[in-house]
């Protein structure tokens, strides 16, 4: 369908190199996007980016820290050199760290909100700068299913990712005149290359969270990529300030 197509756009995709980034990149790109994928790990960003050149897609990657803002800075200047606009932002980039409440040191704490919250606010502040001037831009955070859930051992990460989803109603209320939309994507339990050691682990707590999610399974990255186009698309043009759960049901119970 036309309404979904993103051919001519220009998206950055934040930890594109992997995991639900991976995914939505491969999505965004599938449905027309030249996608730039930013990360950390340069090496692993040019592996996903030449992956997707074979398969005939427009990609390109830049080394991007989000919890240091002059390197976003750096990556936002260089993609406006290169491309002279940002239509689609994805702030997926993210970690985890899991233990009791009692447990955790200031260290794991900045760790966390440093590239959860904080470079997902000044990723969306320095690519909004563009977009006000465009007049338009799509911004898709990537919250959570744990920014409704109270989880045991991931007290922080839960609270960063609903810090998410509340930033992503007041970018929205804010930057709704400029006709920015700014929505996000709550995913389920997922096996990604950020967990995926955790539960083999601990495969009780692997069951345990089957065990939570009403459709019996945990989510797979690709689960992703039909809300990301939606949201990066002209099909969401009158939708701003929410937070897309896909999780199976994980916060039904």
């Amino acid at each position: 369908m036309e309404i979904f197509d993103l051919t001519g756009k220009v998206a950055i995709v934040t930890g594109g190199n992997q995991g639900i980034g991976l995914a939505i990149s491969r999505g965004l790109a599938q449905a027309g996007a030249a996608v730039i994928i930013a990360n950390r790990r340069a090496e692993e960003g040019v592996k996903a980016a030449e992956s997707f050149k074979k398969e005939g897609l427009n990609a390109a990657s830049i080394p991007t820290n989000v919890s240091d803002e002059s390197s976003i800075a750096a990556m936002v200047s260089r993609v406006m050199t290169n491309h002279g606009k940002i239509d689609i932002l994805v702030n997926n980039a993210g970690v985890i760290v899991r233990k009791p409440a009692e447990d955790f040191t200031r260290e794991d704490w900045d760790h966390i909100m440093n590239t959860n919250l904080r470079g997902v606010f000044f990723c969306c502040q320095l690519v909004g700068r563009e977009m006000i001037k465009q007049k338009k831009g799509k911004i898709i955070n990537i919250s959570s299913d744990a920014s409704l859930r109270a989880m045991a051992e991931r007290s922080v990460y839960a609270t960063s990712k609903a810090a998410v989803s509340h930033l992503t109603r007041c970018l929205a209320v804010e930057w709704a005149k400029y006709n920015i939309n700014v929505n996000a994507i709550g995913p389920g339990p997922t096996i990604t290359p950020l967990n995926k050691k955790y539960y083999a682990e601990n495969p009780d707590k692997l069951q345990e969270t089957i065990q939570s999610i009403p459709m019996g399974r945990t989510g797979d990255t690709s689960d992703y990529m039909g809300a990301a186009v939606f949201l990066a698309s002209e099909a969401s043009n009158f939708m701003t300030g929410q937070t897309l759960l896909i999780e199976g049901g994980s916060t039904l119970p």
